[in-house]
C-alpha cells in the first residue's frame, strides 16, 4: 500500500509517500511545496492544490493522510489559514478519487514515540529509526509528513493485528 502523508502549511506543505512492503514502511519520495511571501493567499492555495495534485498523479498513493486541524487560543488566525490549506489538499485528493484520513498531532506523536507531547526532535529521531534512514529527515515539514504517513501505517497494522510497538521515547 502507498500512503501519502501531508503536513499542511501555507508557506511550506510537507509531503511524503511511503509504501508498506510486508508491513515494513519504506520511503518512496518526499518533498516540500513552497509558496512565496509575496503571493496572495489565493495564489498560495492554488500552488498547494496544484502541487498536491501533481504528487498524487506522479506517485499514485492509495490514501492521503493529513494532519488534523488544531487551534491555539493565542493564534486563531493560524487555524483559519490551515483550514484553507487543508481544504485545497482535500479538494486535490477528491478530484482524483483519493480517500483522505486525518490524525491529530497528539495522536501521531503518541503512536510514533509513545508520548503525545513529544518534541519535534523526538518525532524526527523516531521517524529516522522506524524508516532506517541514515540521516534525520529534514526539513521538519517533511519529517512531519513522514510521521503522518507512519501513523496511518501503524493504524492499518493494528487493524490487522500486527501493529508495531512505539519506539522508546527519544531523549
Amino acid at each position: 500500500m502507498r500512503i501519502l502523508g501531508i503536513d499542511p502549511g501555507l508557506q511550506r506543505t510537507g509531503w511524503a509517500v511511503i509504501t508498506l512492503e510486508r508491513f515494513h514502511p519504506q520511503v518512496v519520495e518526499a518533498g516540500l511545496i513552497r509558496t512565496r511571501a509575496r503571493q496572495t493567499p489565493e495564489q498560495r492555495l492554488q500552488e498547494i492544490h496544484l502541487g498536491v495534485g501533481e504528487v498524487i498523479e506522479a506517485l499514485h498513493p492509495e490514501v492521503a493522510v493529513v494532519e488534523a486541524l488544531y487551534a491555539h487560543y493565542r493564534h486563531p488566525r493560524t487555524a483559519i489559514l490551515m483550514g484553507h490549506a487543508r481544504g485545497v489538499i482535500f479538494l486535490a485528493a477528491a478530484e482524483r478519487n483519493l480517500p483522505v484520513k486525518s490524525y491529530s498531532a497528539t495522536r501521531i506523536k503518541k503512536v510514533l514515540t509513545g508520548n503525545g507531547l513529544a518534541s519535534k526532535a523526538q518525532v524526527q529521531r523516531t521517524v529516522q529509526a522506524v524508516l532506517r534512514l541514515p540521516l534525520l529527515p529534514e526539513p521538519a515539514d517533511v519529517a512531519d509528513a513522514l510521521a503522518v504517513a507512519l501513523c496511518h501505517a501503524h493504524t492499518l497494522r493494528q487493524e490487522r493485528g500486527a501493529g508495531w510497538k512505539p519506539a522508546a521515547p527519544a531523549r
